[in-house]
């Protein structure tokens, strides 16, 4: 019974709500009726004229534009025969508009500028205020953005001033679409904010909606996914269960995309489920395509890979015979992962390829299209008088300017004898002044250079004691880390030549004695790039270069200790460019990667990765290895020689990650350690992906 009684309230809602906008629509066309009655019987006169305009704003309000355009042209030749310059620039204002709804540019743009001229002489700012609004608008719709945001700012200021809010409304919505697409987003946010005000204050359901998804959007587009969630719920939440079937089908599946961002797998599996089913059932494509490329997208990321290939393959179906070609482009990166990650390299080619082909293409299509020829089209002689009756002024104005000229001449003349004798006196107590000041000048120069030498003489001094440091630390490691693996190694020598060793002996001394080599490699290898740093030798030079090509390079070297150890070492890098100098990047992942083996056990897992953070590359090495303690956490990165012993009883130098922090903070990156004892360890190295703009 409950539910009867809601139907029969809906129903009846939905009915009074028709029957409104039926009951406005009668109310226009008899307007219409009567405004036509009313004009048949005026005299040619100016009242006419006012009745005619108001005719034109009705017929232009019901979109009946044949209509209107004959009244226009009987309006501008009666207006013209009677020299109402005002009812000329309404007519032609209604007559842009209309040439603007149908995309006839050049009669918009031509009715447009004739309008905001006879505005501009009968000083009517709001009339003025609106032409240059209608001209930003169609300006902006063909991709001319300088010119659309000049003119609808300037008409925002007097909409503002006068409080007229539906005109508002749309000039902030074209200018915020303009930012945007200038790549000013901070810009596009403001004024979809001020959209949103005004819509608010209008109760324009439809155009809240937008400016809510917009805002979204653009949060989402910087990153701020928090506030984009925020936004795209506040826009669930104002859809109607009847008319925004579409919308809805959108908004979920990007709500789950936003989740996605954080790794928060539940809430995203949550709204990306819904979007799907909604879809499907609202036979939405556009919304099912979107939900499929998204929730294929989350399975990637858990590791579900038929899963994700069966809803990416149903995305692929949809969106190649559709037109959404960003989700299509999306379908692609997807696959191209996908098939990455199940190592079938030849698919994830050809998915690249098709990659980059849609991308040039939508690269292209963003490009605004703006005619060359935009010569005006003469329609009356309306230019013509005005450019004379321009003429005519203008000779007055010359006359009036050569009798204002002569009397000026012989007042110049006057001031200038003024001026002569006022700068002598003037340049007298300069030169006095400037004396006085070269001197001090002289003085403060002297100070100066005797304070620079000895600036540089200090800094002689530290860099002195600084080298000083240097070669006590070097003898220091020398004599002890580097002395001990030397003498180990020449005492198996010495043992195999006096003949003491038997083959079997022999043999078993093999690993001990590579062990020991590998120690000096690494230590002097350390050793090396460290003195240099030090001694303020070493120089970053930056290109652009593909991080995966130095993981795989330098996974490479440590095959033979990983399977030694039975490590699982697990590839989840991917290509990207990052902007560095790339021997000494390498240098930081082999230490990082060595130490990785250093301190895992038999069985442990050593992870590789790196991803996008903020427009910089974010790398992280990270094992399950025996961790390190909270004590010996700090004094990681520090200019002593720390060192421990490794899970094989393996010796470090106390170098390598020293050297890191140095060779990174060179590339203007930096590098951080998280670490749980007998839980693991994380490496993160941060790098610049483009050159630095400073």
């Amino acid at each position: 019974m409950k539910q009867l009684i809601t139907l029969a309230a809906f129903f009846s809602v939905l009915s009074t709500f028709a029957q409104k906008i039926e009951k406005d629509s009668l109310f226009i066309q008899s307007e219409i009726e009567h405004l036509t009655i009313q004009l048949a019987y005026q005299p040619q006169d100016s009242a006419k004229v006012e009745t005619s305009l108001l005719l034109i704003e009705k017929l232009y309000t019901v979109k009946d534009y044949k209509k209107a355009l004959l009244f226009i042209d009987q309006t501008e030749r009666l207006s013209e025969t009677l020299k109402y310059k005002r009812a000329i620039a309404e007519a032609k204002y209604f007559k842009a508009l209309i040439y603007s709804t149908k995309n006839d540019y050049y009669n918009a743009i031509d009715s447009y500028n004739k309008s905001k001229r006879l505005f501009k002489e009968l000083d009517d700012t709001l009339g003025y205020a609106r032409v240059s609004n209608g001209i930003g608008l169609i300006e902006i719709k063909r991709g001319n953005y300088a010119e659309g945001l000049e003119n609808a700012l300037l008409a925002i200021q007097v909409f503002e001033r006068m409080n007229l809010r539906e005109e508002l409304s749309l000039a902030y919505n074209s200018l915020a679409e303009a930012y945007y697409n200038t790549n000013q987003i901070d810009k596009a946010l403001e004024f979809n904010y001020k959209a949103l005000n005004v819509r608010t204050q209008l109760q324009d359901n439809a155009g809240i909606k937008n400016s809510t998804k917009n805002i979204a959007l653009l949060y989402s587009e910087r990153k701020e996914h928090r506030k984009a969630i925020e936004y795209f719920e506040k826009v669930l939440n104002l859809l109607d269960t009847e008319n925004d079937n579409d919308l809805r089908g959108e908004i979920l599946p990007r709500i789950g995309e936003e989740y996605l961002q954080f790794r928060e797998y539940e809430k995203a599996a949550e709204y990306l489920l819904e979007g799907l089913k909604y879809n499907r059932n609202t036979q939405n494509e556009d919304g099912l395509l979107r939900s499929l490329n998204s929730i294929g997208h989350l399975n990637l990321k858990q590791n579900k890979l038929k899963l994700a290939q069966a809803q990416l393959d149903e995305a692929y179906s949809i969106a190649k015979n559709g037109v959404n070609k960003h989700e299509l482009l999306k379908n692609y990166k997807l696959h191209k992962e996908l098939d990455s990650i199940q190592k079938q390299y030849q698919n994830a080619f050809f998915w690249q390829g098709k990659y980059y082909d849609l991308k040039t293409e939508l690269d292209k299509e963003s490009q605004p299209k703006i005619p060359v020829i935009t010569t005006p089209v003469t329609e009356t002689n309306i230019d013509e008088a005005f450019t004379n009756e321009v003429s005519i002024e203008n000779e007055a104005i010359n006359k009036e300017n050569e009798k204002s000229i002569k009397r000026l001449k012989l007042l110049s003349y006057v001031l200038a004898f003024a001026v002569l004798v006022s700068l002598l006196v003037l340049v007298i107590s300069h030169l006095k002044h400037r004396k006085r000041l070269e001197y001090a000048r002289e003085l403060e120069e002297k100070n100066k250079q005797i304070e620079l030498q000895n600036e540089a003489i200090l800094e002689q001094t530290h860099h002195l004691e600084e080298v000083n440091k240097v070669k006590d630390r070097l003898f220091s490691i020398v004599s002890h880390d580097l002395k001990d693996s030397i003498s180990s190694i020449k005492g198996f020598i010495d043992l195999l030549r006096e003949d003491s060793l038997t083959k079997e002996e022999f043999y078993e001394l093999i690993p001990e004695l590579s062990e020991n080599a590998d120690n000096a490699s690494l230590l002097l290898f350390n050793l090396l790039n460290w003195s240099k740093s030090q001694m303020q030798n070493l120089e970053s030079n930056p290109e652009l270069f593909n991080i995966q090509d130095v993981f795989h390079n330098k996974m490479g070297l440590i095959e033979q200790k990983v399977e030694q150890k039975r490590i699982v070492l697990i590839d989840e890098s991917q290509r990207d460019f990052v902007y560095a100098d790339k021997s000494m990047i390498e240098i930081v992942i082999q230490n990082l990667l060595t130490n990785a083996v250093k301190f895992s056990r038999i069985g442990d897992a050593i992870t590789v990765s790196n991803r996008d953070q903020n427009g910089k590359s974010l790398i992280c090495v990270e094992d399950t290895g025996v961790g390190i303690s909270p004590e010996n956490l700090n004094k990681l990165f520090k200019n002593n020689t720390f060192t421990t012993i490794g899970t094989k009883n393996e010796k470090g130098t106390g170098l390598g990650l020293t050297i890191c922090k140095e060779l990174v903070e060179l590339n203007d990156g930096r590098i951080w350690v998280e670490s749980v004892q007998n839980v693991g360890t994380k490496f993160f190295v941060e790098l610049p992906k483009t050159k630095s703009s400073s």
